[in-house]
């Protein structure tokens, strides 16, 4: 007699968010996930050297060639300051990236431990931990960062601190959801009716089943705290003049603008949306890979 065994669900399902590039899917070997890599990897390489592939110092002043425009010696141009827009771009590139990378790290360890915590324990356990997200969901982060900069003062450390309160539910959600999925296998059973602790099986067995599609959920998420930290850079909360971020520099090219100067605000504002269109298209690919990996 042959049994038919039915193919378990796939756990990434919940990895869906709002939040989506607008229903945007790559397939995670296409060239557009292949463009989507080089540019992340090209940006990763831009913060690390900035030092050395910067032409001019970024904050040094020079009011006598303010807002020059694209010429050789400025391949970008100058800010209304003098300062060369190209070399605060590529000096940008650094608290652009480092915040978001701060956010997600914490963001993506605290959520996996509630997530994983909550669908283990089950029970009061469960209820409470998914109460209290529920509780952070209805604290929007923009306030929360606004509030922290009013008691920790303006600059990186309260945005990165806000945002990584505001993003642990997002994590904790989803690792609840496809951990839940993943307990109800047969194979953790297994390991359980064999005197496994919960503990080893959960580090063992079960993180290491659901780390890639946390993993691509954290990709999506870094493209969508790198705007949230510039939109808190632009409006003054996070990091301050001089110290180069691209968000700031679009605050500060606003009255450039006025003056028919358009590099200031629309050179740091192309970096934006590359990095964060960057990211969506490296998050989607890789999470269409794991659907299409465990159909």
């Amino acid at each position: 007699m042959t049994t038919t065994v039915s193919p378990a669900p796939p756990s990434s399902g919940a990895l869906r968010r709002r939040r989506g590039l607008g229903g945007l899917r790559v397939l995670g070997q296409g060239p557009l996930f292949t463009a989507g890599v080089v540019v992340l990897a090209v940006l990763v390489l831009i913060a690390v050297l900035a030092p050395v592939l910067a032409p001019y110092d970024p904050d040094v002043l020079d009011l006598s060639a303010s807002l020059t425009g694209t010429s050789g010696d400025h391949l970008l141009g100058t800010d209304q300051s003098g300062r060369d827009i190209l070399s605060r771009l590529i000096h940008g590139a650094r608290t652009g990236l480092l915040g978001p990378l701060l956010v997600v790290g914490v963001s993506t360890l605290l959520g996996t431990l509630i997530g994983m915590v909550a669908a283990w324990r089950g029970g009061w356990a469960d209820a409470l931990l998914s109460r209290s997200m529920d509780l952070a969901f209805a604290i929007p982060g923009l306030l929360l960062a606004i509030l922290l900069v009013a008691v920790l003062g303006s600059g990186m450390a309260a945005p990165v601190i806000a945002m990584a309160v505001a993003y642990t539910p997002y994590v904790g959600r989803l690792v609840r959801g496809i951990a839940r999925q993943e307990k109800a296998r047969a194979y953790i059973e297994s390991y359980r009716v064999q005197g496994w602790s919960g503990w080893t099986i959960c580090l063992r067995h079960l993180l290491p089943n659901i780390a890639p599609t946390v993993f691509a959920q954290s990709a999506m998420n870094f493209g969508y705290v790198l705007m949230d930290l510039a939109a808190l850079s632009f409006l003054g909360f996070g990091v301050q003049p001089p110290t180069a971020d691209w968000g700031a520099m679009i605050n500060e090219g606003q009255s450039a603008i006025q003056q028919g100067a358009m590099l200031p605000a629309l050179a740091p504002s192309a970096c934006i949306v590359l990095a964060v269109v960057a990211f969506g298209i490296v998050g989607e690919g890789l999470a269409d890979r794991i659907a299409k990996r465990e159909r």
